[in-house]
């Protein structure tokens, strides 16, 4: 049996024949059972990535915030005694104690990062050991965020790996990185500097030979520098200059590897340069040459998978935000898994993390505790972030606050504080926050994002230009961007129950072609849109938050998306004829609406020619037309086309 369970440890690992690391994966074995249920004799058999709450999507009710626990079991061989043994999760929401035979090795607070524990002491070499994770996404004030919408989906809900190394080693345990970090100081067409940070574990005092190489984008040698330093437990740094760089930019994302070996150990981490620089005049700019951000807002979970997706469901996210013409994504209320930071690297789309400072639109929140322990997750979590995604050139900001009220002294100092903090940890990024508060609060962070409502909550979109104007008047020395986007009623009812919800969608449809309308990109650094895909929120209707142009399964797109692809998206052409899915309706007098990016459509009803007006950039729409009985609609540029039948008549109630 111990012989079986290490083959099984082996096949799921993944080995390196050239460092004398080993990684595994622990993904697969897992027994799971709540607290509540004061055994594991009825524990459930489950993989990981995992939560509890996957049905939480489709109904508020089965949303639990609880106490659970993950039991697996490990069979160490006796041939490792003598290394060192790791666990890295990638991420717990929110709370996690580990025991290893009984014996607690740590504890980890926040949802959204990595960490490491290590476990070489409390190992049975030879024989199998039990490992057991405690798991909570209770209501707590001293974890942050303690004010959100989106679900807080308990589990581990990304990957867990056991890490075998020798004595001395490049540490896991720094902040949960891989234990290198690259700065970049100075990025020019000429040259680029900076230093490598290597956290190393061994015997103290030890002297170590460290080799740090950088590998262009060809996989070519371009620097090789070679020290020798004791181990003393703090971070080892290496200046580089890399000279003639290739630099990393949305056009041309060139991504150096940097390679670290120390022994017969080696860690490689990607990384890219360039230069970021964001002001008034110029906007937002990467090596000199000016970017208009064109961003959409990411939450953490997929119908009905909850928080535990995989790398092909961020493969696909990424795919419809690039078909939508987004640049750049912000990662709400904390980092995503690193494979999707990894693949903005590649494709050269830019990054916003956000941080769990953020207060909710409910005024019961409270969503800063000015206590010792909160402030301290506070800064722990800023670290984890920052040194977690720093190698990421696509990482282009660093959140520190969302949609915070009030000016409180207390509060007021912790923001400066949480901002000079990531301002030391990474002079190189600027921070930035989001925000719909007039006040000090705006002038903190290097950038601001307003989070705007004008026509929605209050007043009418065409305030939007009186708002702009008081921008340039007052405040246009700021570095400034707008966020927009609020929630419809778009969930499928039965045609009884349609009225209400179509009323909303074109309410929502009405404020954002407003908004595209009316936005003047030269005032700000970047648009923001909120958001990419509906929600899972409890604390909303149903259970949703439907602010996305894709609904919460990550597949359906809504008219909204059609309309932003239209005027964003430079990849395909599009033609859509709007509201397709009302196919029955009762009023004879409609008018039909298309969103066309190839210039002005050919519109037949039943054969017969219907003119469309262009009455915004890529938006036209027909007079009011009076329709009977079915018809069939029709549009067409050159050689694309949609369509659709459209009945008018009485149609069967759904009770």
């Amino acid at each position: 049996m111990k012989k079986f369970l290490l083959f099984i440890l082996f096949a799921a690992g993944v080995v390196s024949a050239t460092s004398a690391r080993e990684i595994y994966s622990l993904n697969s074995g897992w027994k799971f059972f709540y607290a509540e249920e004061n055994s594991s004799d009825n524990a459930r058999e489950v993989s990981l990535p995992h939560t509890w709450n996957v049905d939480a999507f489709v109904g508020g009710e089965s949303y639990r915030r609880t106490l659970a626990n993950y039991q697996r079991t490990l069979f160490i061989p006796a041939e490792w005694k003598g290394k060192r043994l790791f666990l890295r999760f990638y991420g717990v929401q929110n709370v996690a104690d580990v025991f290893i035979n009984g014996r607690h090795v740590g504890d980890h607070y926040g949802g959204y990062t990595a960490f490491t524990f290590e476990i070489t002491d409390n190992i049975s070499y030879g024989y199998n050991n039990s490992l057991l994770v405690a798991v909570s996404n209770t209501s707590r004030s001293d974890v942050l965020p303690t004010s959100v919408e989106e679900n807080l989906y308990g589990g581990i809900y990304r990957d867990v790996e056991l890490l075998v190394t020798e004595k001395t080693t490049i540490s896991p345990l720094y902040y949960g990185t891989d234990g290198v970090m690259v700065h970049q100081t100075n990025i020019t067409k000429e040259r680029a500097t900076g230093r490598v940070d290597v956290a190393l574990l061994g015997r103290k005092d030890a002297l170590q030979s460290v080799t740090v190489d950088f590998l262009a984008p060809d996989g070519y040698v371009s620097l090789s520098r070679s020290v020798k330093a004791k181990i003393d437990g703090n971070l080892l740094s290496v200046p580089f200059t890399i000279e003639n760089a290739e630099l990393w930019s949305p056009a041309h994302p060139r991504l150096y590897t940097v390679r670290v070996t120390v022994g017969d150990e080696v860690v490689e981490v990607k990384t890219g340069f360039r230069r970021l620089e964001v002001t008034p005049e110029k906007k937002f700019t990467i090596n000199g040459r000016r970017v208009r951000i064109r961003g959409v807002v990411l939450g953490h979970d997929r119908l009905p998978k909850g928080n535990a997706v995989s790398k092909a469901d961020v493969d696909a996210d990424l795919a419809l935000v690039r078909e939508l013409g987004a640049n750049a994504v912000r990662s709400a209320v904390g980092p995503h898994m690193q494979h999707l930071y990894s693949e903005c690297d590649k494709l050269g789309m830019v990054a916003w993390v956000d941080f769990p400072f953020v207060r909710a639109p409910f005024l019961s929140d409270i969503p800063y505790y000015s206590t010792a322990r909160f402030e301290e997750n506070g800064l722990r979590q800023l670290h984890e972030i920052v040194l977690q995604n720093i190698n990421h050139p696509s990482v282009v900001m660093w959140g520190v606050f969302s949609m915070l009220r009030g000016n409180s002294k207390q509060q007021m100092n912790y923001i400066r504080t949480l901002n000079s903090t990531a301002k030391k940890l990474d002079a190189s990024r600027p921070t930035v926050a989001m925000s719909n508060q007039d006040g000090d609060i705006n002038f903190i962070t290097d950038l601001i994002v307003w989070q705007q409502a004008v026509g929605w909550q209050s007043g009418e979109i065409t305030d939007l230009d009186l708002w702009q104007g008081a921008l340039r008047t007052s405040w246009g020395h700021l570095r400034q961007a707008v966020c927009y986007g609020e929630s419809s009623n778009s969930a499928r009812y039965g045609e009884a129950k349609r009225c209400s919800a179509h009323a909303a969608n074109l309410r929502q449809q009405s404020f954002h072609e407003g908004y595209l309308r009316l936005v003047d990109e030269e005032l700000f650094w970047g648009v923001w849109l909120n958001s990419m895909f509906d929600g899972g929120s409890t604390r909303y209707q149903r259970g949703v938050r439907n602010s996305g142009v894709v609904a919460g399964d990550h597949t359906s797109r809504k008219d909204l998306f059609y309309l932003y692809k239209s005027q964003w998206g430079r990849r395909k052409p599009t033609l859509h004829i709007t509201d397709k899915e009302r196919t029955i309706r009762t009023d004879e007098k409609q008018v039909l609406t298309v969103y066309s990016s190839m210039g002005t459509p050919v519109m037949t009803i039943n054969g017969d020619t219907v003119a469309c007006q262009n009455v915004a950039r890529t938006v036209y729409r027909t007079d009011t037309l009076r329709l009977n009985g079915k018809n069939d609609v029709r549009v067409s540029v050159g050689d694309r086309s949609d369509e659709m039948t459209l009945t008018i008549g009485n149609y069967l109630r759904v009770q």
